[in-house]
């Protein structure tokens, strides 16, 4: 079985505004990237049932999303997260995107599976659009394996620089899904210290300076791979932020290219015993487009020779 990449070209439609950092070069430079590996598969994503996205978000919330898209023009749900008329479908792909993909691995279509979509999802509470994010895309992939696949074990892990303040928020209670974050702290969003632990010990925060490396970075991801361990998921879904990086402008950490190969292997590692292999990633963050590319793929190298 192969790699699988699930995205539409609809992100480009989702206009952020000029000098916006979530733009679709983001996502277009991934792609053209990931195109060169001829031992990906693409697949566009299918329609999927609106109650996945009901029972991740509230509806009156989902109601003001839909209300909100400008049949021209701009629109700013929150300070930095803004919407055009093109921004419905991208969204709706985004999700959608990420349904396909565990589908298509439980099916076993293919072994793993990426999506670079945008926009991206973490920030995104059940009620409240932040920091870029519309609908929390990978905490609806967890809904959906619980709800469709009778799943009782599902891991998050979050890599993006910046603290998922939504997927905790959504999973702060469910025993189901243990959320797992590395992030720069203090920093945006303010959350993710590590005394927030969930209702169920479900919450393993990791909380890191700025300007941390990657030793540093690594030495503290051993904490992740304990925590998975003992967990024992069932799935594994990345929420695959890449600015981490050095070079990223909007975050202070120091992490190489390379590096994004390493944490995936390790966790694939600790991981493949109790999933049978089952891994759905989706694109977070990441705002350097050279260093996005060249992240994303070593994170695709990882999952394509995982077997």
């Amino acid at each position: 079985m192969k790699t699988g990449i699930i995205t539409t070209d609809s992100y480009l439609n989702h206009n952020t505004g000029q000098g916006h950092p979530e733009r679709a070069d983001r996502v277009s430079v991934v792609i053209e990237n990931l195109k060169k590996n001829k031992k990906l598969i693409w697949k566009k994503p299918l329609k999927f049932d609106i109650k996945y996205l009901k029972i991740t978000h509230k509806s009156n919330y989902i109601d003001e999303v839909e209300k909100s898209f400008p049949k021209k023009g701009l629109h700013f749900l929150d300070g930095d997260t803004i919407v055009s008329p093109g921004s419905k479908q991208a969204s709706s792909d985004a999700v959608a995107s990420i349904i396909t993909a565990i589908d298509s691995v439980q099916n076993k279509e293919f072994k793993n599976v990426f999506c670079p979509v945008r926009p991206p999802g973490h920030h995104a509470e059940k009620d409240k659009a932040m920091g870029f994010c519309i609908y929390n895309n990978v905490a609806v992939g967890a809904h959906y394996l619980i709800e469709k696949y009778k799943l009782n074990k599902i891991a998050i892990i979050d890599f993006d620089v910046h603290h998922g303040n939504g997927t905790q928020d959504i999973f702060y209670e469910n025993e189901k899904v243990l959320y797992i974050s590395t992030h720069q702290y203090p920093f945006y969003p303010g959350t993710g210290a590590n005394n927030e632990k969930g209702k169920h010990n479900n919450i393993l925060n990791i909380p890191l300076p700025a300007g941390t490396n990657s030793e540093e970075y690594l030495n503290a991801y051993e904490h992740v791979l304990k925590k998975l361990n003992e967990f024992r998921p069932e799935f594994v879904l990345f929420s695959a932020g890449f600015d981490s990086h050095e070079d990223d402008p909007l975050a202070q950490f120091k992490l190489k290219s390379k590096d994004f190969y390493d944490i995936t292997k390790r966790t694939l590692e600790v991981t493949n015993e109790s999933t049978n292999f089952r891994i759905v990633s989706i694109l977070e963050g990441g705002y350097d487009l050279n260093a996005l590319k060249e992240s994303s793929e070593m994170h695709l190298k990882a999952l394509i020779e995982n077997f």
